[in-house]
């Protein structure tokens, strides 16, 4: 993997773009992150397999600290319910573990199309559902409901390699009837268990890989970690900021979008097509 200024300047404009997604959608960013660092990888030479490995460990390792520095935006804003957060969580925390896991047993091209498949079943699934008001919510106060989500959360977080924002967002408006602001507020802290569990999973099964580039831990690797996290940590506060700007429509309406594009990015919908995409 060779550090030229284009790959260094595309993981630099990455992190801008991923911290303020995480702040604005409640999401760790690891739909951005990971088809990114995935088409980098590849480029420089490394294998599909340890290219989709590397990339889905890098995102978790990029989420944990983005994740901190937007659930404090959020606390201030007084948009976290913490019950859930806790229930939720510890349960992600575990399931995600065996989620990545799993994945460094899998080829890539499966890896890629549970991936997009995910996120473009959640867009749709998001864009025609009702968005309730802070007013007119009646959010589902259950434990049990809590720890039960906790599980296909974790696991499709630790699978791959995403902090499950893209999942849980749109579950809690859904399902749990949360107000988007509250929902996108929650799902930043639950992201810090989803991850943390998913990449001591990665670091632990990666450890004595052959062929991992140069400052590797497992499949972690820490010049793109770093590069990526020294933009979206701060781009983080940014887009909590800008969460509270603009309408619960709008919100709505920019997450669909980013999701759907990356989705059939990865699916190579647009390379079928002919598109420079």
């Amino acid at each position: 993997m060779e550090l030229t200024f284009f790959f260094l300047a595309a993981l630099l404009l990455t992190g801008l773009l991923v911290g303020t997604a995480s702040g604005l959608f409640g999401v760790g960013g690891g739909f951005i992150l990971v088809p990114v660092q995935y088409w980098l990888l590849t480029a420089s030479g490394l294998s599909a397999d340890l290219a989709i490995r590397i990339s889905f460990a890098t995102s978790l390792a990029v989420i944990l600290p983005t994740a901190i520095s937007g659930t404090y935006a959020h606390h201030c804003r007084q948009c976290i319910h913490w019950d859930a957060v806790a229930w939720m969580g510890v349960t992600a925390a575990v399931v995600s573990y065996g989620g990545a896991l799993l994945a460094t047993h899998l080829p890539a091209r499966p890896l890629e199309v549970i991936f997009a498949v995910v996120l473009i079943l959640g867009a749709v699934r998001m864009y025609f559902s009702a968005l309730p008001s802070c007013e007119t919510a009646t959010i589902v106060h259950s434990r049990r409901t809590y720890l039960l989500w906790g599980i296909p959360v974790g696991f499709i977080s630790g699978l791959l390699g995403i902090g499950g924002g893209i999942l849980m967002v749109p579950l809690m408006v859904v399902i749990l009837k949360f107000p988007i602001r509250h929902a996108v507020g929650t799902s930043t802290p639950i992201i810090l268990f989803t991850s943390a569990g998913g990449l001591l999973s990665y670091i632990i099964n990666g450890l004595g890989v052959v062929g991992l580039p140069p400052y590797s831990l497992g499949y972690v690797n820490l010049i793109n970690a770093l590069v990526l996290a020294a933009a979206t940590i701060p781009m983080a506060q940014v887009g909590a900021l800008l969460a509270h700007r603009i309408s619960g429509i709008q919100l709505r309406a920019a997450m669909v979008l980013v999701m759907c594009f990356f989705g059939l990015k990865m699916l190579g919908v647009f390379s079928w097509l002919g598109l420079p995409l």
